[in-house]
């Protein structure tokens, strides 16, 4: 919500996407970014598959969405 109320609405999702990674590994979390995450189809690993927008502290998946 901090980042929303600083930067407003009508952004890019990049654009929030860098300010709460920002903000996140500013409060010492670790924090990783664009992680491919593959899709299993009939036992076949198909690589083209979702990508995690944020990973904190590997237990925590942020997906970030702007309208």
């Amino acid at each position: 919500m901090k980042v929303h109320k600083q930067l407003g609405p009508g952004l890019q999702e990049s654009a929030y996407h860098e300010c709460l990674k920002y903000d996140l590994h500013n409060r010492n979390l670790m924090v990783t970014s664009h992680i491919p995450q593959p899709i299993i189809y009939e036992q076949v690993k198909l690589n083209h598959g979702y990508r995690i927008d944020l990973l904190v502290e590997n237990k925590i998946v942020v997906e970030i969405k702007t309208v």
